[in-house]
C-alpha cells in the first residue's frame, strides 16, 4: 500500500474540518462540533509529522474528551429548564364561562380565580354560559378547556 503524502494529510483534517463544521452549521444540535475539534488536534498533529495513525487517534481521543467535558453543559444551555409561570397556575383548574365558547365564531371568555380569560373548546363543542369547565392548558393568552 502506497503511503499517503504529508500534503494528502493535510488536506483530509481540512476537509473533514470543513465537513463536520457544515454538517454542525446545518443541524444546529450540537451533534458534530466534537469530531471538528479532533479534527483540528489531528491536523495540528499532522504539522509536527506524526504518523497518520497516531493522528488517527489523536482525533478520536480529543473527539471523546471534548464531548465528555463539554457536553453537559451545552446540553444545559440548549435545554435549559423550564419555569412555570402565573398564568400556568391555572391549569388543571375549575372555572365559570362567562360568556358561550364557540370556536368556530372564535368567542367565549372563562372566569378563573377572579380574572377574565378568553376561552376555546379544547374539542371543539360549543359549551355555555354559567357552566364549569376545566382549564386543560394554556396557549398563548387563551384558555383551552373541557366542560367539567
Amino acid at each position: 500500500m502506497a503511503e499517503i503524502s504529508q500534503n494528502m494529510i493535510y488536506l483530509i483534517w481540512a476537509v473533514a474540518i470543513i465537513v463536520f463544521g457544515l454538517f454542525e452549521a446545518v443541524t444546529a444540535q450540537m451533534v458534530s462540533i466534537w469530531f471538528v475539534v479532533g479534527a483540528i488536534a489531528a491536523l495540528i498533529a499532522s504539522f509536527f509529522n506524526v504518523p497518520f495513525i497516531a493522528q488517527v487517534i489523536i482525533f478520536v481521543a480529543v473527539t471523546i474528551l471534548a464531548l465528555v467535558i463539554t457536553r453537559p453543559l451545552v446540553k444545559k444551555y440548549i435545554h435549559p429548564r423550564k419555569e412555570r409561570t402565573n398564568a400556568d397556575k391555572v391549569i388543571d383548574q375549575i372555572g365559570i364561562v362567562v360568556e358561550d365558547i364557540d370556536n368556530i365564531n372564535a368567542t367565549g371568555q372563562v372566569k378563573v380565580e377572579g380574572k377574565i380569560w378568553t376561552a376555546r373548546s379544547i374539542d371543539n363543542s360549543l359549551i355555555p354560559s354559567d357552566k364549569e369547565v376545566v382549564i386543560e392548558k394554556i396557549e398563548g393568552v387563551k384558555l383551552l378547556v373541557k366542560e367539567k
